[in-house]
């Protein structure tokens, strides 16, 4: 497997409208990008750092997992997402045959049209770890 970089950091907030403030107004960052991704029932809202992001995760529906991670652990770091450069399913094969507990088998659809899948934290020392690629690149 071939992590390029961190493709961003995962953060779950009950309202992006109400951490826009935050993000633009204190930190000085620009939001580029909101789009709902409808099979995740999530809205997600990101800024750039250098070459590493920053996605706000607010769930659109009660019984969706950032509804749920928010209900039990509160606002904060979701998850740690890469980029892998030879491409999502050839990790996926690789960390399985490493013992790594999957939550996606097969890449999935994300938000910004990238490859997507996740590994359970149980075999992640406990940080949900995202894989991802463009697939256009």
């Amino acid at each position: 497997m071939n992590i390029s970089h961190i493709e961003h950091l995962g953060i779950a907030v009950k309202s992006i409208e109400e951490s826009l403030p935050y993000y633009e107004g204190v930190l000085g960052m620009k939001c580029y990008n909101i789009e709902v991704v409808e099979d995740q029932k999530v809205k997600t809202a990101f800024f750039k750092v250098g070459q590493t992001k920053i996605e706000l995760l607010e769930p659109t529906s009660p019984d969706s997992t950032i509804a749920k991670f928010i209900e039990k652990k509160g606002e904060g770091i979701h998850h740690l997402a890469f980029a892998v450069a030879d491409g999502v399913a050839n990790a996926l094969g690789e960390l399985e045959a490493k013992g790594v507990q999957l939550i996606d088998k097969a890449p999935r659809g994300g938000a910004e049209g990238l490859n997507i899948a996740f590994l359970h934290p149980k075999s992640t020392c406990s940080v949900l770890t995202e894989l991802c690629e463009d697939p256009k690149k």
